[in-house]
């Protein structure tokens, strides 16, 4: 009740100072490109993903914007979506659900990816985001079909599955029971394992080339990790784990540089241009209203 509250007022302050959004030009989109962008979207994030997606989308136009609406979308919410998002399209998250995943979390968003990409480059953007300068490494990506990962340490790689489950078995007996740990100490249990490639990416910011994946792809590694762990692969977090997978067996696959692109915990100044302002330092200290309130001024 308390965090439920706190995140209320939090909220309140943020919209407080970054309404500003709502008299910024709509999105710009570019007919010529071959990327959309899809985010799965609640009410309580309209204001911050108009934030997010106009800060990206000044810097790498995309063709097309789809929203996955969670079920909470209001009419006005629609509405106001659609005033400054020329040609958006909402999807309703119940088409997008297989009896093969887990249902609910951010499930439903990467299987939507898994239709949309046959025709599309496309880039998930959490509404949590913010683009504070040029991310051309992204925007290369795009133009050469390349797919990404959010990296969340200096230098990192793709690796191989085996080398994620070593790092995630020695792990476990120090207590370390997130589904995304769990799962990766399992990895040996999928069938191509050995061929397999892995990122310990976020799946907040992630590129998805066009025809780079199929959905029976996403079902048949589900179906294999829940056999793998039960119950424990319909926690939330399990889906950040196929998103990883997904983008890590993408050929030439890339890690977007670090800290130049990172969350708010590891973001420096002068140096980071992409921001995910993941858990609690979404609202705390006041950064994300702060650089939200300067990229308004420039919108």
């Amino acid at each position: 009740m308390f965090y439920q509250l706190n995140d209320r007022v939090r909220r309140m302050r943020f919209a407080s100072a970054c309404e500003g959004i709502l008299r910024a030009a709509p999105v710009t989109l570019d007919a010529a490109s071959g990327m959309v962008v899809l985010s799965q979207l609640q009410h309580k994030d309209v204001l911050l993903f108009l934030l997010a997606l106009k800060s990206f989308a000044r810097q790498v136009q995309p063709r097309a914007v789809f929203v996955l609406d969670d079920g909470s979308l209001s009419a006005d919410d629609r509405a106001r979506l659609s005033e400054h998002i020329p040609g958006l399209s909402v999807l309703d998250r119940a088409e997008f659900r297989s009896a093969a995943c887990p249902t609910g979390g951010t499930w439903e968003r990467l299987l939507a990816i898994s239709s949309l990409v046959r025709d599309h480059y496309v880039i998930q953007l959490d509404s949590d985001t913010l683009t504070v300068g040029a991310i051309d490494e992204a925007r290369a990506c795009v133009e050469r079909q390349t797919a990404f990962a959010l990296g969340t340490w200096d230098r990192q790689k793709i690796e191989t599955m085996r080398e994620r489950r070593d790092t995630a078995q020695k792990l476990i007996p120090q207590g370390h029971d997130h589904v995304q740990v769990v799962a990766e100490a399992h990895f040996d249990r999928l069938r191509d394992f050995e061929s397999l490639r892995y990122v310990r990416g976020c799946s907040g910011f992630a590129g998805f080339a066009r025809r780079s994946f199929e959905r029976n792809f996403v079902e048949a590694i589900s179906e294999q990790m829940r056999s793998a762990i039960g119950d424990k692969w319909a926690e939330w977090g399990s889906e950040q784990v196929m998103s990883n997978i997904v983008v890590a067996n993408v050929p030439n696959a890339v890690v977007l540089p670090h800290p130049k692109y990172a969350d708010c915990h590891k973001m420096k100044q002068g140096v980071t241009e992409f921001i995910h302002f993941i858990g609690g330092c979404r609202f705390d200290g006041g950064n994300y209203a702060r650089l939200g309130t300067e990229l308004i001024a420039t919108l």
